[in-house]
């Protein structure tokens, strides 16, 4: 192959780093080092379920796209092993995932990551991670709006065997 064909290429998945950082709500960097192959993989299903974009790229090409796309801050987190988990629909996902992952393996951990735009420290990814789902935000929301409709018909329910006492 020759040299325009490779250069070609890489610059090719800078494009495609450089896009998957635009498009993405929540990009978080992990160092991977000392997970074994089976560990590995059960992150990437845990993923791959979630519909998050788990990749390991070069650094060289990540610093590139991250400068591309005006995050060059990120380029002191790409040292040694990093894999990156891209999220275009749900922004709190990756942070679940990866820091409950953690958890049980201690070998991950967190280098930094992109929040809808900008970057994240630490403390704000650890604080996202702690954040209830999509659907669990739903179910929090209708029961902060369900509230005063039952307790208004505890109250008309009240009044009701109020008024039936009295009438006995």
């Amino acid at each position: 192959m020759s040299n325009s064909n490779i250069i070609e290429q890489k610059k090719q998945v800078v494009q495609e780093i450089a896009d998957k950082f635009r498009d993405s709500q929540s990009t978080l960097l992990v160092d991977y080092r000392g997970l074994n192959v089976a560990e590995m993989t059960e992150l990437r299903q845990q993923m791959r379920e979630a519909d998050v974009d788990f990749k390991v790229y070069k650094n060289s090409m990540v610093r590139r796209a991250a400068d591309e796309v005006e995050l060059s801050d990120l380029n002191d987190t790409l040292v040694g092993p990093t894999a990156i988990a891209f999220s275009a629909n749900d922004v709190i996902a990756p942070a679940k995932i990866l820091n409950n992952f953690a958890k049980e393996h201690h070998a991950l951990e967190i280098k930094g990551g992109v929040i809808e735009g900008e970057i994240a420290t630490l403390d704000q990814i650890k604080e996202l991670a702690d954040l209830p789902n999509y659907d669990g935000m739903v179910a929090m929301l209708l029961s902060v709006l369900q509230a005063p409709v039952r307790n208004f018909a505890y109250a008309a329910k009240a009044i009701a065997d109020q008024k039936e006492e009295q009438g006995a």
